[in-house]
This record gives structure tokens, C-alpha cells and sequence, in this order.
């Protein structure tokens, strides 16, 4: 059974909150809820063809891949504060300029195959780290990013933010899964 509560509204910045909200009226476990997202994500990019995959809605918008390539970054800069906070470390962990990290993710220039295998090896590794910490870790809290954040947030935070691109790659690219 996971340690893992909901987070409240002042676990994380509130920058977060409009991704929680995708998360809302979902009552299940985040631990299960991240499996199932790795599931339907390499399901559905395994039944996409390489040229889809290199689409992207608009001129100056991230492709699929690119898109991908920004979950896989962020998911793991939330396991890094994840294990940042967990341990204790007193430095403040700075923020990112995601634009710059997903030009510079090289995920347009790989085939397809190894961003799935990428993503699925990313999240396998993340749910171990979730699953290794305990109570006391969860409850630890740390700057990260310019505001206080708990351990407890953190894989709520990676599944929102997933849920929030699933949505956009439904919505704007047509993929639904």
C-alpha cells in the first residue's frame, strides 16, 4: 500500500495547480495512477508512425517527440527534487527554463523507439524511487524551484503534469491515450 496522500494546495507552488486539477476527481493511488499513464503513453506511441511522431500543431511548437521529450525531463527533474528533498540537502535547488531544456532534448532527432524505450525506463526507475521512501521522507519539505515543496507532492506533481500533456496531445494533436 503507498505512503503517498494527496498533497494540499500549500505542499507545492501554486504555478501547479491548474495541472492537480487534472488529477481532481481521480481517487486512485498516484503510484497507480503513474503505472497506467506509462502504460496508455507507450501503448499509444508504439501504434505511431514515425512521421506523426515529428508533427507538431503550430510553427514554434513542440512535436510529439518533443513533447515526450519534455515529460521525460520534467518527470525526472521531479524525481531529483524528489530525492534532493528526501535526503535532506539544504541547498535550495534551483528552476529550469523549460523551452531551452526541450530545444536542447535532442528528442526530435531520435527514432521513435528510443523515446518510448527512454520514457518507459524513466518512469520504471521513478516509481522504484517512490516506492523506497518512507514516512518520515514524505513528509520532508524543501525550496526547489523558488518555493517550498514536500516529497509527498512530488509524484503527484509528475502525474498531473502528464495528465495536463496527455490532454494537450488529445486536444491539439489528436492522439487520445
Amino acid at each position: 500500500m503507498s505512503l503517498y496522500k494527496r498533497p494540499a494546495t500549500g505542499d507545492y507552488a501554486k504555478y501547479f495547480e491548474g495541472y492537480m486539477e487534472h488529477l481532481a476527481a481521480d481517487g486512485r493511488d498516484v503510484l497507480v495512477i503513474l503505472e497506467e499513464q506509462a502504460r496508455r503513453v507507450v501503448d499509444g506511441l508504439r501504434l505511431l508512425p514515425e512521421e506523426k511522431a515529428d508533427y507538431a500543431y503550430a510553427l514554434e511548437k513542440w512535436s510529439v517527440k518533443e513533447l515526450v521529450g519534455h515529460i521525460i525531463d520534467m518527470e525526472r527533474l521531479f524525481a531529483f527534487r524528489t530525492l534532493w528533498v528526501a535526503r535532506c540537502e539544504a541547498n535550495i535547488q534551483p528552476g529550469v527554463d523549460e523551452n531551452l531544456w526541450a530545444a536542447k532534448s535532442n528528442a526530435s532527432s531520435r527514432p521513435l523507439d528510443c523515446v518510448i524505450e527512454e520514457y518507459q525506463t524513466m518512469r520504471m526507475s521513478h516509481l522504484q524511487l517512490f516506492r523506497s521512501l518512507d514516512e518520515a521522507a514524505l513528509q520532508r519539505q524543501g525550496m526547489v524551484g523558488g518555493f517550498t515543496t514536500t516529497v509527498n507532492a512530488m509524484p503527484w506533481l509528475a502525474a498531473a503534469h502528464e495528465s495536463h500533456h496527455l490532454a494537450v496531445l488529445g486536444e491539439r494533436y489528436g492522439l487520445n491515450f
